[in-house]
């Protein structure tokens, strides 16, 4: 067979793209990133929160102490009001949201993929597309202008908001632009804010204001009464007004490095695959930037689909595996849109019914625990599990917290190197052809159950008494 049976190309190479072609190459994909900018890590970038979920997803490929030192922690934020949600309750070892910049992210992430082999083409921009039903063929117009022609057995659109991959498939992007006109900002300020996040809305203006840790704040700002075009010049003093309406005070802000306009728009593609084409990240859905959750739910949608394209092109499963992406993730992008928007929308509520409905409900995410729980996961990304067949045990689906192992041992570290790993009080040992894609545990409790971890962390299979066939049967259907 040729290289090209086996080979990925993703499109893009955001947190999304990297974490993909990151675990791809790790193992053993041969995987080539295209992306139309030049080699840099950008500071300009919009997101900066890692929540608990993706913390549990880089703790699984040992990134999570790396990001953590270079990150801040924040274990409470405000929404809006006097709504404050306490995350130290989490059921997580990652019970805050770590504030970094989008870019940090992107050194270890690009780090780790070039340390696993995969291969980098910066200034290539993707100028066409075909697929048949052996593999893709991508045309592609390099830095030097010359065009040519890439071919790989799969593709991952990952290419943002705008992506030509999602265009070249034919898929449309319905939905519409939230609020317009959004100032983007990193200023120095001479009076520090007391929380590390701070947010509020007061009237037409909303703001929040995060540290860098690099000297600088992102601000971002938004006038309801003064919505002007994405290339509208951007002034600091316009600003430094939006936010004191807002804030109260703008902290003397000062020597912005760079300042923009943008518009939030809620979309989502219908489909994430199309044959052996597939949307992840931006490319697949967008929505506003409330609750931090757009980098989050592109990096989650790399880890779960990284996992099944290595399972298909290394042999270990069949190609209807790769629907399950859709199955799983699909569900999960539309309540992200929901949630972002019910935030922004709540938060810049102003006839006075709308005002009366958000504090109620503030309140009642204040004293009902039950709801305050699912606000949280939904937000920090723990609270959801995915479809399970019908008669599945009742974890099936469900994300597997980072449990203790005999041994000393915990579940992330036996998950490294993108492995399943089954956690049993039986005497079973993993096949030949399976030492390295299998990881054979015991709990560190006296617990009976047997559950089988997927490679991003959630349960495959379980059973509350299984005997060595039944686990073999669950493996043999699971790991291959």
């Amino acid at each position: 067979m040729s290289d090209t049976t086996r080979t990925v190309i993703v499109v893009g190479s955001g947190p999304t793209g990297l974490l993909l072609a990151g675990d791809l190459a790790t193992a053993g994909v041969p995987v080539t990133v295209v992306e139309k900018r030049p080699h840099g890590i950008s500071n300009l970038s919009r997101a900066f929160v890692l929540h608990a979920r993706t913390l549990e997803q880089f703790d699984a490929r040992g990134l999570a102490g790396e990001v953590e030192a270079v990150g801040r922690r924040l274990g409470r934020f405000r929404l809006y009001g006097r709504l404050s949600l306490d995350l130290s309750a989490l059921p997580s070892r990652f019970n805050h949201l770590l504030v970094l910049p989008q870019y940090e992210v992107e050194k270890v992430l690009e780090r780790r993929a070039l340390e696993a082999g995969a291969r980098f083409r910066y200034e290539t921009e993707v100028t066409g597309l075909t697929q048949d039903a052996e593999g893709v063929t991508v045309e592609v117009r390099g830095p030097d202008g010359g065009t040519e022609t890439l071919r790989a057995a799969y593709v991952v659109g990952a290419d943002g908001m705008r992506s030509t991959v999602r265009n070249a498939i034919g898929l449309p992007f319905p939905g519409r632009s939230v609020i317009r006109s959004v100032m983007l900002a990193d200023v120095r300020v001479t009076e520090e804010p007391g929380e590390l996040l701070t947010f509020d809305a007061v009237g037409d203006a909303f703001a929040f204001l995060v540290p860098f840790g690099d000297g600088y704040h992102r601000v971002v700002c938004w006038d309801r009464g003064r919505e002007l075009p994405d290339d509208a010049p951007v002034g600091l003093d316009e600003i430094r007004e939006t936010t004191r309406r807002a804030l109260g005070r703008d902290f003397g802000m000062h020597d912005p490095r760079w300042m923009s306009r943008f518009h939030s728009d809620e979309r989502q593609a219908p489909s994430y695959r199309v044959g052996r084409v597939l949307l992840s990240g931006d490319a697949a859905h967008v929505h506003t930037p409330a609750g931090a959750q757009g980098m989050n739910t592109g990096l989650q949608d790399a880890a779960n689909l990284s996992w099944k394209l290595a399972a298909v092109l290394n042999g270990h499963a069949a190609d209807t595996l790769l629907d399950t992406y859709q199955a799983e993730r699909h569900p999960v992008g539309r309540t992200v849109l929901r949630s972002s928007g019910g935030i922004v929308r709540a938060a810049m509520a102003r006839r006075p019914w709308t005002i009366g409905l958000r504090t109620a409900f503030a309140a009642f995410l204040d004293t009902v625990g039950p709801a305050r729980r699912k606000a949280l996961g939904q937000v920090t990304g723990i609270g959801y599990r995915y479809p399970a067949p019908r008669g599945s045990h009742r974890f099936t689906g469900l994300r597997v917290p980072d449990v203790a192992l005999a041994g000393g041992g915990r579940l992330h570290e036996a998950m490294r190197g993108g492995r399943f790993v089954l956690i049993t009080p039986e005497p079973y040992k993993a096949g030949a052809g399976r030492e390295d894609r299998l990881a054979v545990e015991r709990w560190a409790s006296d617990r009976r159950t047997t559950v089988l971890v997927r490679p991003d962390g959630y349960a495959a299979w379980a059973a509350d008494s299984a005997d060595v066939r039944a686990i073999e049967a669950a493996v043999a259907a699971h790991v291959g």
